[in-house]
């Protein structure tokens, strides 16, 4: 099943399918978020935004808009 990755909820893991072009896109795979890549939600502020993830064994934080750009195969559904 595939969701964006600002729908997943904490310790959800999925593999990257896609991620929207642009300087966005550039940032996120420079920063390890490329097709393919493992990501899991580690963990999500109080009122949403932003959220807390692991790629490539390493946390990063995104703001839910810009999580929204990453499509992503939910992994144990």
């Amino acid at each position: 099943m595939e969701k964006r990755l600002g729908q997943l909820k904490p310790g959800e893991k999925g593999t990257i399918v896609r991620v929207k072009g642009g300087a966005l896109g550039k940032r996120l795979s420079d920063m390890g978020a490329v097709r393919g890549a493992l990501v899991e939600v580690v963990r999500v502020a109080p009122l949403g935004d932003p959220i807390e993830v692991e790629i490539k064994g390493y946390k990063m934080v995104l703001r839910k808009e810009d999580a929204g750009e990453v499509q992503v195969c939910v992994l144990g559904v």
